[in-house]
């Protein structure tokens, strides 16, 4: 039988007995030394991460988010026109919605309020003793210059249509001669022939003949923002209602159709001189992942332009391909990703300037490749999308008008980041590995003290 004594013969960690030992003050400083040394190392343990290429999956949806912040030193606001358009056949002129406007300086700083553009009308637009005809041409134009916009959806053939033309253009010579549309401007009363423009009937769900609609100033036309007036076809009633329209917009508020207009009303009446200056751009617009461009350009409905003369010169404060991530969560990821929204070639507070060293019609073209990088973390079993980007810009002469161009293409390949958590036991075995070195690494350096000490 195997004594106790036997087993205790093969201990390879024989302990020394307490009396033998001897506490010392460097001791006792080696060992806070050590301790601070495996608590750094614990902190210096990373998770470890694995980079693919893979077929874009992307989860954010079909659409992608440009946010910018673009100054033009020598375009004015009243001319400067943003469109969209892609390879789908998506082409969106003059976007206002979701960008805003401020004249600045040549030294790039603000030189008033926002610049709110709305368009010029010429007054051979409103000719005509009652409502005016609208068309998808020129509906938007008129629903965004005017503060109340009341229009009569019709159809020729229609009984009960026929019943409230005269009322109808009755009311309009009325509240035109009391809101003259180029003088006041706050009300406009107009027609539209679901006949001739069925397109624009059905976008705006016309289904009955006639429907009044009423349009404010704002609200957007094209996702069917409006109310129904359902009262009396009467003169008296329509011209009431009218009234208490305009009575709900406050005198202060009046926006003139042509401000500034001369007291000589007639074919010497002067529009106001543009405003000089440059102009700073910012906002965003969606766009579909799919190649396409944003331009800037001097444009106006009212105007011509000398194609030598505008200098699309630009200095780039912001652009980037994102969609909203929140300032917590995207610092959790960086700390996983550091590299991660520092792309090569960014066009951030970069200058393209045009000296006119290149003479006239020098048009800016800037081309983005932009790459879907996308980082799911092991823990949460979350992912969050980020789009890089390079640029290649060049300045070319055309015989256009010059503007500023930029192309973007969305690459067909994403990079895929995955963290790959450790399990316990390959933590515990790191564990043991950084308290076992240190420890050898302090006992060689303790021997070697002592030896040389004694």
């Amino acid at each position: 039988m195997i004594s106790t004594g036997n087993i205790k013969s093969v201990d390879f960690y024989r302990k020394i007995l307490r009396d033998l030992t001897e506490a010392s003050l460097s001791g006792a400083r080696l060992s806070i030394m050590a301790a601070l040394a495996m608590m750094f190392l614990f902190g210096m343990v990373t998770v470890s991460t694995s980079t693919s290429v893979i077929v874009n999956k992307s989860s954010d949806g079909d659409f992608l988010l440009i946010e910018f912040n673009i100054s033009f030193p020598a375009l004015p606001c009243e001319f400067a026109s943003l469109d969209v358009s892609d390879v789908l056949g998506t082409n969106r002129l003059n976007v206002t919605k979701t960008i805003r406007k401020f004249p600045i300086g040549t030294d790039l700083r603000p030189t008033g309020a926002e610049f709110h553009s709305g368009p010029v009308l010429d007054g051979d637009e409103y000719s005509g003793d009652g409502s005016i005809s609208l068309t998808a041409q020129n509906f938007e134009k008129f629903a965004h210059h005017h503060p109340i916009l009341v229009v009569n959806f019709y159809a020729p053939w229609c009984y009960w249509s026929n019943r409230l033309k005269p009322s109808w253009e009755k009311t309009a010579k009325i509240i035109r001669e009391r809101y003259d549309p180029e003088i006041d401007g706050r009300i406009l009363m107009a027609k539209v022939d679901c006949i001739e423009e069925g397109g624009l009937c059905r976008r705006n769900e016309i289904q009955g003949y006639p429907s009044i609609r009423i349009f404010r100033k704002g609200s957007d036309v094209r996702d069917n923002e409006h109310e129904s007036y359902y009262g009396c076809r009467e003169t008296d009633s329509l011209v009431e209602k009218m009234e208490s329209l305009v009575a709900s917009i406050p005198v202060d508020s009046e926006k003139l159709a042509l401000e500034g207009k001369s007291d000589n009303r007639g074919e010497n009446a002067k529009r106001p001189a543009p405003l000089t200056g440059g102009c700073r751009i910012e906002g965003y617009v969606r766009v579909k992942k799919v190649p396409g461009n944003l331009v800037i350009s001097a444009h106006s409905g009212a105007h011509s332009f000398d194609p030598s003369r505008p200098n699309i010169s630009h200095v780039i404060s912001h652009f980037s391909f994102s969609r909203m991530i929140a300032p917590k969560v995207m610092s959790d990821v960086k700390q996983l990703v550091p590299y991660l929204g520092a792309s090569h070639d960014r066009l951030n507070g970069r200058s393209f300037i045009n000296h006119r060293d290149l003479g006239a019609n020098v048009t800016i073209e800037h081309y983005l490749q932009i790459v879907d990088s996308e980082v799911v973390t092991g823990r949460s079993h979350s992912s969050i999308e980020k789009y890089e980007y390079t640029a290649l810009s060049s300045l070319v002469q055309s015989l256009q008008i010059p503007v500023a161009k930029f192309h973007f293409e969305l690459c067909p390949m994403q990079v895929l980041i995955t963290e790959n958590p450790k399990s316990f036991s390959h933590f515990i075995t790191d564990a043991c590995a950084i308290i076992d070195d240190v420890f050898a690494k302090i006992v060689s350096f303790w021997q070697m003290y002592t030896s040389n000490f004694y």
